[in-house]
């Protein structure tokens, strides 16, 4: 199974790597490869299906490389479904991977039922708090906040974050990085 994850990982990576990805290759370095270590040490820790939550972790965001942010996560499970099919993965495991994308994003109205959706949703939001400058750098250049919105921005934007969290494992996971956050952004 490491060579088909393997092959998922590269498939994410070559598509961040082309001209045509929308945000280019900074989303892999510093959101995906983070996202999905946490996604795998959650569910080591809590004994979900670790081999779908790491393949799902890989995927999670390819709408968004490939086509933008807009429903990305309906865009993501269509493309994962198609690329894990043509890898011969199991149907069934083809399904639960496809759910997790579909129900990874905080800012829409979710139906997390699986441990493994919880740990794919928690585990991107999570992430965030490793990726702070890129956060401030959305505030600035794609937002044009000034320097005291940005602050007041991306200070509410953690806290948000932190408040969406469904998984107890999740919040210590990241408590001291959220408390250093929260204190330097005040």
């Amino acid at each position: 199974m490491r060579n088909l994850i393997e092959k998922v990982r590269k498939f994410v990576e070559e598509e961040s790597r082309k001209p045509t990805a929308k945000y280019g290759y900074e989303p892999y370095v510093f959101h995906l490869v983070p996202m999905r270590n946490y996604a795998v040490e959650l569910a080591q820790g809590l004994g979900a299906d670790a081999e779908v939550v790491e393949i799902a972790a890989w995927l999670h965001d390819i709408g968004s490389i490939i086509y933008g942010r807009e429903n990305h996560h309906i865009t993501g499970a269509e493309i994962a479904g198609k690329k894990l099919e043509d890898l011969n993965y199991s149907p069934e495991k083809i399904e639960k991977v496809k759910l997790c994308i579909l129900n990874h994003r905080g800012s829409v109205n979710n139906h997390r039922v699986s441990l493994e959706e919880k740990i794919i949703s928690d585990a991107d939001t999570i992430s965030n708090f490793d990726n702070i400058p890129g956060i401030f750098k959305a505030a600035f250049v794609y937002e044009h906040l000034s320097q005291q919105e940005a602050r007041n921005s991306v200070r509410e934007k953690l806290q948000r974050k932190w408040d969406k969290l469904c998984l107890g494992e999740s919040k210590n996971l990241i408590k001291s990085k959220y408390e250093a956050a929260m204190l330097l952004l005040s």
